[in-house]
């Protein structure tokens, strides 16, 4: 028994971050917000899209991230606030009022706002190159994959709740993950703000 524990020990240890920087139930309701008026054909393509661009942008981040870094002198608080500025053009753009032709900008939704940088985004991108550093690539790599298969199973069952709640339902639902997709885009912003504070003015 110890010694499963022992050779499981690195893909446990890396697949609870992996799971919690993904958060794939906090993304559940922005998700149905995004595709509320999709049809279900229309929704699981972009369920597909969606876990695919996330995994292999994460995946290619974990070889080439750092070097990448190193090469551009960017560091990974300046990623967490060009993505939340690109994710807060978006909620502003959805939650404003009048033209309702601005949300068909985003009927393909697989790419990005869902697989980056929901799925895939800063927290997940510096969650895996520190899991590479301290647990080695494959544990890092298997987590990642299991994670992603179970990100889009739960998105693939949002249709369950989509049918529970109803028409209205949606809507209302729409106007609510909008709003938390502003919130997560001023996160991102402050959260990189506050790191680049603490890296070179303190």
């Amino acid at each position: 028994m110890a010694d499963i524990y022992i050779l499981l020990k690195p893909y446990i240890l890396s697949f609870i971050p992996i799971f919690v920087a993904i958060d794939v139930f906090g993304i559940l309701p922005i998700f149905i917000g995004l595709t509320g008026d999709m049809s279900r054909e229309h929704r699981n393509a972009n369920i597909i899209q969606s876990v695919l661009t996330a995994t292999t942008i994460a995946i290619i981040f974990m070889l080439v991230g750092k070097l990448i870094f190193l090469i551009m002198g960017i560091t990974v608080p300046d990623f967490k606030i060009a993505g939340g500025i690109l994710l807060l053009i978006l909620s502003v753009n959805l939650l404003l009022p009048g033209d309702q032709s601005r949300k068909h900008h985003y009927t393909d939704a697989g790419i990005f706002p869902i697989g980056t940088p929901l799925i895939t985004g800063p927290a997940v991108l510096t969650t895996t190159l520190v899991l590479t550093d301290t647990l080695g690539w494959f544990p890092t790599f298997i987590s990642l994959i299991i994670n992603m298969l179970i990100t889009w199973a739960v998105l693939r069952k949002s249709e369950v709740l989509t049918k529970i709640i109803g028409i209205n339902g949606m809507r209302a639902f729409s106007k609510v993950a909008d709003i938390l997709l502003t919130a997560i885009a001023v996160m991102m912003i402050r959260n990189g703000v506050i790191e680049i504070y603490r890296v070179y003015f303190r």
